[in-house]
């Protein structure tokens, strides 16, 4: 089986690192990144090791609702701390890329518009 993401360690540490800043709340496994922390190297080596396999699924995503200004509520998933890493791998890896293509797009479609 091939990897479909070139994943080191260090992508999923700075991943880590990014979803330590950001706190948020625990997912469906009502884990919290304290928790997490508890088994943080087997926990990150899990992740690892599960997306450089292929063998990575996420889990479900946690439902918490939010009340609206104009009243009633709306919906918001809440995703694993383990699921934000790996999130957050993927983000940053297809960023840059993906940034890449889209300016290239936008000053095409700007060129565009002033040519008419």
């Amino acid at each position: 089986m091939t990897k479909s993401l070139p994943n080191s360690k260090r992508m999923v540490w700075n991943s880590y690192l990014k979803v330590v800043a950001k706190d948020g709340g625990a997912g469906i496994d009502r884990e919290s990144i304290e928790m997490f922390n508890e088994k943080k190297a087997d926990n990150l080596y899990k992740l690892w090791n599960r997306m450089t396999s292929g063998s990575y699924f996420p889990p479900a995503v946690r439902t918490v609702l939010i009340p609206k200004k104009q009243g009633g509520c709306r919906p918001l998933g809440i995703p694993t701390v383990s699921d934000r890493i790996a999130q957050g791998v993927v983000k940053d890896y297809l960023e840059p890329t993906m940034e890449a293509t889209f300016s290239q797009q936008f000053i095409w479609l700007q060129t565009r518009h002033e040519r008419t």
